[in-house]
């Protein structure tokens, strides 16, 4: 048995595909964790989600975290496009992904499943989340916002029973976060910009098996398409 964590797949099914099936090779006696951003900016949110349940339906323990591309597509079902901080390219192929017209047509099927994300996942080690926590508060479990949105804060291990944290959302060079796992670092950004294959440091899908600390590096299989360079 392995556990893995990999983080912001952003639409990149075929590199998700080619990471799990190839190199990780992963079994139903295996833990997969995906911490959250599986859909926007790339060009197969749908196929990304597909994915995931046809893993689930299949028996593979595969566990899902709520970032914050996902809250905003969930959002954008019922408030329609304006709840969608995307390029019109970027929403073009999220539209073109579902085969739907408008968001507000966005399948219940999709609905039902962002719905469904948890914001963290607590392991017997590690605590699982999509950006982080806000260690100023008193419960850093009851800010949402912060566990989907934060970046840059001061973990403060007290508050999570000086567990290891693992956590996207911020792309990241490749060689940091190799470097950072060299030095067996505590708090673990897991997001090597995978979308963002027009960055030279970035446009890879990492996984982490978190027993062993080997690091899977999958670059990006699904270009080209339009996305904008990361600034």
């Amino acid at each position: 048995m392995a556990r893995y964590a990999l983080t912001d797949i952003h639409g990149c099914a075929r590199t998700l595909k080619a990471l799990v099936q190839d190199q990780l090779q992963l079994q139903k006696t295996d833990e997969l964790y995906l911490l959250g951003d599986l859909v926007n900016k790339g060009p197969d949110s749908k196929g990304v989600i597909d994915y995931v349940l046809h893993l689930q339906s299949q028996g593979y323990q595969v566990h899902c975290l709520r970032g914050n591309h996902d809250q905003m597509l969930l959002k954008s079902a019922k408030k329609g496009e304006k709840a969608l901080s995307l390029t019109a390219t970027e929403k073009k192929l999220l539209l073109q992904s579902f085969s739907i017209d408008a968001f507000e047509d966005l399948p219940k099927k999709y609905v039902r499943f962002l719905k469904s994300l948890p914001y963290y996942i607590e392991l017997p080690d590690y605590y699982l989340v999509h950006a982080g926590f806000d260690f100023r508060q008193g419960n850093i479990f009851s800010d949402k916002d912060a566990m989907l949105n934060i970046r840059d804060y001061k973990v403060d291990w007290g508050k999570i029973n000086s567990k290891n944290l693992l956590h996207g959302h911020t792309p990241t060079a490749l060689h940091a976060i190799k470097k950072s796992v060299a030095h067996k670092s505590r708090q673990l950004n897991l997001d090597a910009g995978c979308v963002y294959y027009k960055n030279a440091a970035y446009g890879n899908l990492v996984a982490l098996d978190l027993d062993s600390q080997e690091l899977f590096v999958q670059p990006n299989l699904d270009r080209p398409y339009a996305v904008a360079r990361k600034s």
